[in-house]
């Protein structure tokens, strides 16, 4: 037997050979254990030495595997049936959490969703390095008592398809949008205003768009609703222009009291970005205020504003006390948006500067300081990598620091000059532990890191925000 089937393996072609026993399909069928989750919230095992990745699966869980697809290094594969079910597995809050986006832990416990995030960053120190990680003090993740209806702003497509129209978000890995009036993890207020909304504009018989056809008018619902109750719609339109325009504002004035502003954002064709880049105001107020740590900040429809307000603060609070803010300092509040946490800190210290890509956040910033009577800050348009540095030539010398840049982190030359500054504090507020790790090994010759103090921003999802509290070497 043995020697037939040497016959059999020499008469194999070369690709043959190479998959042999391990070639897998796409729709094969096997038992998997999965042994920890992904950074993405998704089950890991492993099958004939290759990992694999299933959505949906929980550490120490087994499960009947189905291949969906498979790649050089990887496999992906969805849940047939679960065979051994883990103790932290819950029945997800949200009705569509299998299908939609935003909902990727779900269906775990909320004490292990919080473990996972202490995983997160410990999983990315490991991939990077920096020099002590394995000592660094990292505190047990900041959960919410209540984590659900956090967000305070809705961002909906909607979709003309035949005679039914759709509301909602989008399936998992497609453009299918799934119709929903209700959402888990979206607050109520916001919510209820877009409803409102979907009414008024089915109602007055707006033209929506449509995503084969490629034409409609409207093509995302956008509402920001602040602690008040108060809501600001954006309409975002395939085209400038937008036939009944003062009678579809009216009925929205009538039917939704709760708006103080409406916009219309012009984004045409089939651009995968939601904004484009002219926007109007149709009616009413410029601004939606909100209350922040007993200052009043001043948002216009694109300005940035954290998601969840109650760990919004939670963060914010983290940061002041990390940084220690004193009479003397001269603080540098980078990737500043609209100012709200350096203005937070204005009254404490002796001068803030801040800078800012975006001109109508830094005009936002310019405003918000004017109001709360704010006169030892100033705002700048321009990238951290290349105001901060122009500051430094022109003699400012920072003694503290504040970043909270985007998920791509610390630009190389942003910190070439912040090693050459050397502020004495310094905080770095982070929505990614991968390139937060990264930075921290660039950085590890001039700064020690305190402490990281990982904050669920997101609950039900894999999205991490931490807090980290370096001191100058």
């Amino acid at each position: 037997m043995a020697e037939k089937q040497q016959q059999r393996n020499n008469h194999r072609t070369p690709s043959q050979k190479k998959q042999g026993a391990e070639d897998v399909k796409v729709g094969q069928k096997f038992p998997l254990t999965i042994k920890r989750l992904g950074i993405n919230g998704e089950g890991i095992g492993y099958f004939k030495k290759k990992i694999v990745f299933i959505p949906g699966a929980l550490p120490g869980e087994v499960v009947t595997a189905k291949v969906t697809e498979i790649t050089p290094k990887y496999l992906t594969a969805k849940v047939v049936t679960i065979r051994e079910k883990s103790e932290d597995r819950i029945q997800p809050k949200e009705e569509k959490a299998d299908q939609v986006g935003g909902f990727e832990l779900a269906h775990l416990n909320y004490e292990a969703q919080l473990a996972f995030k202490d995983d997160l960053i410990r999983q990315a120190l490991e991939k990077f390095t920096p020099k002590g990680y394995r000592k660094y003090d990292i505190r047990p993740t900041l959960g919410m008592v209540r984590p659900f209806h956090y967000r305070n702003k809705a961002t909906f497509p909607i979709r003309q398809a035949g005679s039914a129209v759709a509301m909602g978000l989008y399936e998992r890995g497609s453009h299918q949008l799934v119709n929903l009036k209700k959402i888990a993890t979206q607050d109520q207020v916001s919510m209820a205003i877009a409803n409102r909304v979907r009414d008024v504009l089915v109602d007055q018989g707006v033209s929506l768009y449509h995503e084969k056809k490629k034409f409609g008018l409207i093509k995302t619902i956008i509402v920001r609703a602040n602690q008040a109750g108060q809501g600001q719609l954006t309409l975002v339109t395939n085209q400038a222009d937008f036939p009944a325009v003062d009678q579809v504002v009216a009925a929205l004035r009538a039917k939704i009291p709760a708006l103080i502003g409406i916009f219309q954002n012009i984004n045409p064709g089939e651009s995968s970005a939601v904004w484009g880049n002219e926007t109007k105001k149709l009616w009413g107020a410029d601004y939606l205020d909100e209350e922040i740590m007993g200052l009043t900040f001043s948002f216009s429809p694109r300005a940035f504003l954290q998601l969840n307000y109650e760990q919004m603060l939670a963060t914010y609070e983290t940061a002041i006390a990390a940084l220690d803010p004193k009479p003397d300092d001269r603080l540098v509040d980078a990737y500043a948006g609209v100012g709200t946490l350096g203005l937070t800190m204005a009254f404490a210290v002796q001068e803030v500067r801040g800078m800012e890509i975006i001109p109508e956040a830094v005009a936002d910033a310019k405003r918000n300081a004017a109001q709360n009577d704010i006169h030892n800050a100033q705002y700048e348009v321009g990238a951290a990598e290349t105001v901060f540095p122009k500051w430094a030539r022109a003699g400012f010398q920072p003694t503290a620091l504040v970043v909270d840049p985007p998920r791509p982190g610390l630009d190389p030359a942003f910190k070439k000059a912040l090693v050459k500054a050397r502020p004495e504090k310094f905080v770095y507020i982070s929505c990614n532990p991968s390139t937060l790790a990264r930075d921290l090994r660039d950085l590890q010759d001039s700064y020690r890191v305190d402490w990281i103090q990982p904050i669920d921003m997101f609950p039900q999802t894999p999205r991490w925000e931490g807090v980290v509290k370096l001191s100058r070497k």
